[in-house]
């Protein structure tokens, strides 16, 4: 391979080398490359990833996996910046996850052609990278931090989400695509008054959760969008699992199929600012332009008398992120209003746990189903 913008050089035994880079998360190339193995200390690994030396591995793999553990142990062992104001925590907190993930990103692990580890004790992680990168035909290189992630991201695959609305039923999330394992917006989707069991359209559907739910409530035909290729496969599989395929259509679009439907929901992004990985798009939304999309085209895609379900947590707003009065400034301009809203709390871990930077406002966070139709015009 030639060296280009999607490679990576270094120098081993006095022999130029390269191989393709990999990172999901977009993360540059390392320009500074330096070939390690079991007899480099944390403390000398640490100081050089925090210089932007990138580490390429040479030794046991079981022995990165616990210089990488070391490694965050250090990192977490320096005092954190700490805000009064709730906007200026998120900023810390999101300032310090990513000089965080940039450090442990400097740990490197070699991959051959077939995906295969040519490192001491690695496990086989070839079923795994395949899922989340496709066929290869060339050595590459990784960052330690990454593979992790893809070795996860097949474990939840292979063992599934099991949601509570869809009778303990399983939803298989597929690498780089949001797992629904915050289950209270699914909770809102199987509880609210359902205004038709006709038609449904589910925007942005992600795993198809949503779409399997009001399937399993009675609604006879829902058309599923994303724009999302993971996404898109990832829906089908699930929907086709769980016995809905001739019921729910699967379709690549930006936000809203051709025609109208009385019931059109969408989960978009709740946090209004730049995501650093693709994962993080499910929770990033800059300038909330999935959620005004999503209410600026609602009114031409309602049926007369039709409910658009708009299900957004006010997360964003305890942090100071988007006041509520913009949000209702949203539905006014979009030409819409409040019919309905369903109220839930969200009871994942975080929401408990005091020392977390962001706790006052997790610990405050609602989520919403609102309700929306299209308002009236005046006489």
């Amino acid at each position: 391979m030639h060296p280009s913008q999607n490679s990576i050089g270094w120098m081993e035994g006095g022999v130029s080398h390269n191989a393709l880079w990999r990172s999901e998360a977009g993360v540059p190339v390392p320009k500074r490359v330096a070939v390690v193995d079991d007899r480099i200390t944390a403390d000398a690994a640490y100081a050089q990833a925090c210089e932007g030396v990138a580490l390429l591995w040479r030794g046991d793999f079981q022995n990165a996996r616990q210089l990488l553990q070391a490694m965050a142990r250090r990192i977490d062992r320096k005092p954190r910046k700490t805000a009064d104001a709730p906007l200026d925590a998120f900023n810390l907190h999101r300032q310090a996850q990513a000089q965080r993930a940039r450090t442990l990103g400097m740990l490197l692990i070699p991959l051959d052609a077939d995906y295969a580890i040519p490192l001491r004790r690695a496990p086989d992680v070839r079923a795994a990278c395949l899922e989340a990168y496709g066929e290869a035909h060339a050595p590459s290189i990784v960052s330690l931090r990454e593979l992790q992630g893809l070795i996860g991201a097949h474990e939840w695959r292979k063992k599934g989400v099991a949601i509570a609305a869809l009778g303990g039923a399983h939803v298989h999330p597929h690498y780089g695509v949001f797992s629904p394992v915050r289950g209270e917006y699914v909770e809102l989707v199987a509880r609210a008054p359902l205004p038709t069991t006709a038609l449904a359209f589910d925007i942005g559907t992600g795993t198809g959760v949503l779409a399997a739910v009001l399937a399993k409530r009675g609604v006879a035909r829902i058309v599923a969008t994303d724009n999302d290729e993971r996404a898109l496969d990832c829906a089908r599989e699930n929907t086709a699992r769980l016995g809905y395929a001739d019921r729910i259509q699967i379709v690549k679009t930006d936000l809203f199929p051709p025609g109208r439907a009385p019931l059109v929901v969408c989960n978009p992004p709740w946090l209004p600012a730049r995501p650093s990985s693709p994962i993080e798009r499910a929770v990033y939304d800059p300038g909330s332009q999935m959620l005004r999309g999503f209410l600026g085209g609602l009114a031409a895609h309602l049926e007369p008398s039709g409910e658009g379900w708009l299900i957004l947590s006010d997360f964003a707003e305890h942090l100071g992120l988007r006041p509520r009065d913009a949000l209702m400034a949203m539905f006014d301009e979009a030409g819409l209003e409040v019919v309905g809203r369903e109220d839930i709390r969200p009871q994942h871990p975080k929401a408990s746990d005091a020392s977390d930077p962001l706790y006052r406002a997790r610990v405050a966070e609602v989520t919403s189903l609102w309700r929306l139709a299209v308002r009236p015009a005046p006489r």
